[in-house]
Formats: C-alpha cells, sequence, structure tokens
C-alpha cells in the first residue's frame, strides 16, 4: 500500500481555485475550466509565495480557505502610482484598454511589467503596481492531484501539462 501523496517540493500539484477581494469582489475562478497546474517547489503562482505555502502539505480532495496578505501577494502598493505616458509612443493601431500590461525597459536595461490605469486623447497612464498589489486575497482550493515531477518536468522547472487530471495515493 502506497503512502499518499501529498503537496511537496517536485511534485505536479492540479487545483481548482476562487479568489475574492476583501470586499468580495470576484476576482478569478477556475469553476467551469481546467484545474491550474505546477510544479510546486519551482513555480510560483503569486510573486510573493504565499499561497504555495498553504499548498505545502495538502493531499487530494482537501479543501481550504486561505487569505494571502498583500506581502505574500503583488506586495505593497508602492508611490508614485500611475505615470501619464504620450499616447503618440504607442504605436497609433493599437487598441489599449484599462488593465493591459507590457513591458517597459529602464534605464539600468532591465525590463519590468506595467499596467495601463487609464486611456486619454493625448495620454496613456501607466502602473509599476500590479493591479492587486496592496490587496490582500481570499482563496478558496481544493486540491485535484498530485504525482511526482518527471526528471525532465523538474529539470525544465514547470510540468508537462497532462491531458486529464492524474492522481496518484
Amino acid at each position: 500500500m502506497s503512502e499518499e501523496l501529498k503537496v511537496a517540493d517536485n511534485r505536479v500539484v492540479q487545483f481548482h481555485y476562487t479568489v475574492k477581494t476583501d470586499d468580495g469582489e470576484l476576482i478569478n475562478s477556475s469553476d467551469g475550466a481546467a484545474p491550474v497546474t505546477y510544479l510546486h517547489g519551482a513555480s510560483m503562482i503569486l510573486p510573493g509565495g504565499g499561497l504555495i505555502k498553504r499548498m505545502s502539505g495538502c493531499a487530494v480532495g482537501e479543501k481550504f480557505s486561505a487569505v494571502v496578505s498583500p506581502e505574500e501577494a503583488y506586495g505593497e502598493y508602492q508611490e508614485p502610482g500611475p505615470q501619464p505616458i504620450s499616447r503618440a509612443s504607442f504605436p497609433a493601431e493599437a487598441e489599449l484598454e484599462i488593465g493591459m500590461s507590457f513591458p517597459v525597459e529602464a534605464s539600468t536595461g532591465e525590463q519590468f511589467p506595467v499596467w495601463i490605469t487609464d486611456v486619454q486623447e493625448e495620454s496613456v497612464y501607466v502602473d509599476s503596481n500590479h493591479p492587486l498589489a496592496g490587496k490582500s486575497l481570499h482563496f478558496d482550493i481544493e486540491i485535484v492531484s498530485i504525482r511526482e515531477a518527471t526528471e525532465d518536468e523538474a529539470a525544465s522547472g514547470h510540468p508537462n501539462v497532462p491531458s486529464g487530471p492524474q492522481t496518484e495515493s
């Protein structure tokens, strides 16, 4: 009889989720869609790693709720906030929308993402803060499957997404 697998490093995990803000606003959900698949210990679900910590040690079928602080999610909101860029800096045919993200290059040559917060006739306002920066996130999680990573998956740092849920226990 084999021991039940738990979420741990070098295991491919699939889970369903719903995430909301403090005021109950639905941000996203896998309801009606395929579960999220990731390689535990290599892939980050949130930049701050808060959800990964809470999933460690869980078993298939386990359901739990977790509140992830801004520090463990997308970070605290940082000033200066939205900054204007001339609309002429973008291709004329570009369909710019609030919430869109694109990379920009700093004077150091480093690239980082910015998000569009407002589009006006002459200016486009962008913010280096993720739209969820400064917000606590409320997750409802259900672990769907856990399996050992293949050698290729462990070496590459990401799972080969299976065609359907695979559960080992």
